[in-house]
């Protein structure tokens, strides 16, 4: 059995204001599912996009609004929504403190689809995944 220290994990930052830490992938030996987290600055969040998987967001700590499709959702710490595949997404810190998300994705890997059409992101996959 594979233990994993996710205080070892390395964190990057994604983007300004965000900072993530993968802690099951592909690359942890995860098969079916991908599990990070993430800090954002107030203001700061993840940009409109989709999975070709099912999420869920889980709020940490902090308030974020959440954009589904064509709704607006706020969550508060101890808080989740289920993201259905192929539906754009996107979120942001919208309380006066450091915002804590864990995300799960259904899938060994991270890949999104920027909106509108864009290049794929992809991370934590695998070189064994196709």
């Amino acid at each position: 059995m594979k233990t994993i220290i996710h205080e070892k994990q390395p964190k990057e930052e994604w983007r300004a204001g965000v900072v993530t830490r993968m802690r099951v992938s592909s690359l942890t030996g995860a098969t079916a599912m991908c599990i990070f987290e993430q800090w954002c600055e107030p203001g700061a969040g993840a940009p409109l996009h989709s999975h070709n998987v099912e999420e869920v967001l889980s709020v940490l700590g902090g308030k974020m609004e959440v954009h589904l499709g064509d709704e607006r959702v706020v969550l508060m710490k101890d808080e989740s929504v289920i993201i259905p595949a192929g539906l754009v997404h996107g979120f942001r810190n919208i309380g006066g403190e450091e915002l804590h998300v864990e995300a799960i994705l259904a899938a060994p890997y991270f890949e999104a689809v920027p909106s509108p059409q864009g290049e794929a992101s992809v991370r934590w996959k695998s070189p064994t995944i196709r």
